[in-house]
């Protein structure tokens, strides 16, 4: 047949088929529940104490699924990345060190590539967990635990091509990766910290983490008895702002001046206005927010609003920064 007839030939796509697919590895995917067991228990425990990286390996489709989990794991919290067993003998074993944990994935655990691992990971005594179909095969014999799925119908039209059984590897690796990140208490600031350039990161950034002020740092003050001339001449060398936070007796926040609230002032009262108080001056009951806020509840004020300055208080309203709406374009926060 010509290409051509090929390319115009009417084609029916079995939609029920693809649903069965889907059906199929959601199934196989909860069939693995009794895989959490004293096994997965202690594999967690070897992972939560290591103090060196959770070294993944595995080949082919496995091996991608391996990257993959070595990739949640590093951005939950713990140190990870992937070795491919091919590579290992051509230098990449040198990644390896006696304090870290591999975790192997292979279906069958018999693959060339994986038994010579194996190998090479014995011989530097380095714990093993393996994740496979097989509680026989090499890959378990020679492993400290595994995690076996069991044996599992792929879902291709041959029953040949990796589908059920890797999508499987990846829930158990991911129910493993998870764990272990709740047992560190592992917090929405941490993972912003591993996250910074992402979408997700800077929608989970804190106020704290954002402002221009970094804890400790000299801040610009003022008291409701001070002149104005006094509040400018404290808050001459303060690094760049574009208002001042008035504190009351106890260091609460009182209120704010901006360099719009002076200028008004000026042309209002020219030089007389240097000897105004303070607190006659400033905006009372402005608006504030905690240091642990989202960066994003802070862009919605400054739109609800229609202010360019934040002062920043902690639990009892004493001022710990300034956050500025342009620290918030910076970062790119969409509120």
């Amino acid at each position: 047949m010509k290409t051509e007839e090929l390319q115009n030939r009417a084609v029916e796509f079995d939609l029920d088929y693809a649903r069965r697919v889907i059906a199929a590895e959601a199934d196989a995917i909860t069939a693995m529940t009794p895989v959490v067991d004293e096994s997965f228990a202690r594999a967690v425990e070897m992972m939560y104490h290591c103090t060196g990286s959770c070294i993944v390996s595995g080949i082919g489709k496995a091996g991608i699924i391996g990257r993959k989990i070595s990739a949640t794991l590093a951005s939950t919290g713990t140190p990870s990345h992937f070795l491919h067993p091919a590579e290992a003998v051509h230098g990449d074993l040198g990644r390896l060190r006696q304090n870290d944990i591999v975790i192997v994935l292979s279906y069958g655990g018999e693959t060339d590539e994986i038994t010579r691992l194996i190998n090479l990971v014995k011989q530097l005594q380095i714990r093993l967990i393996a994740i496979t179909s097989d509680g026989d095969s090499t890959l378990s014999r020679y492993s400290d635990v595994v995690l076996c799925m069991g044996k599992v119908n792929e879902a291709c039209p041959l029953g040949v091509a990796p589908s059920v059984s890797t999508t499987c590897m990846l829930a158990i690796g991911d129910a493993l990766a998870f764990t272990v990140m709740k047992a560190r208490n592992f917090r929405v600031e941490d993972y912003v910290r591993f996250h910074p350039g992402g979408s997700l990161g800077r929608k989970l950034m804190t106020v704290e983490q954002s402002m221009m002020f970094q804890p400790g740092e000299r801040l610009p003050l003022a008291r409701r008895a001070d002149t104005v001339e006094a509040m400018l001449a404290a808050t001459r060398d303060v690094k760049r702002h574009g208002a001042v936070m008035v504190v009351d007796d106890d260091g609460r926040l009182a209120g704010i001046v901006t360099d719009g609230d002076l200028r008004r002032l000026l042309t209002q009262e020219g030089a007389a206005g240097f000897q105004r108080h303070v607190g006659d001056v400033m905006t009372a009951g402005c608006k504030r927010i905690r240091a642990d806020a989202l960066a994003s509840e802070a862009t919605a004020i400054f739109h609800k609003y229609r202010i360019d300055e934040l002062p920043v208080v902690d639990g009892d309203d004493r001022p710990v920064g300034l956050i500025d709406v342009q620290d918030i374009v910076t970062i790119k926060v969409v509120g």
